[in-house]
């Protein structure tokens, strides 16, 4: 990891397009600045990490769902879509 000291207004370039601007120093915290192509996802971590928890708890909910259905059905196995599909003979 590079680690780097700035001043506020000061600027840093990641390679041709990406530049990041110190643009406030308060107290514990900073405001940075990042001008980079619509092309590239900048992200908070803490929000990309709360996105994923989310979905893997939605995930494992829709899991004990099926279960609990399968359950109320007689341990029944959920039904093939290919099942239904009309024979090509």
């Amino acid at each position: 990891m590079l680690v780097l000291t700035r001043k506020v207004g000061e600027r840093i370039l990641i390679g041709d397009d990406i530049v990041l601007t110190i643009l406030d120093s308060r107290g514990d915290g900073i405001r940075v600045g990042i001008d980079a192509p619509r092309g590239i996802k900048v992200q908070r971590e803490e929000v990309v990490r709360a996105v994923t928890e989310a979905n893997v708890e939605a995930a494992s909910a829709g899991d004990e769902a099926e279960a609990q259905i399968r359950d109320l059905l007689g341990g029944a196995a959920p039904a093939d879509p290919a099942d239904d599909a009309p024979s090509q003979s």
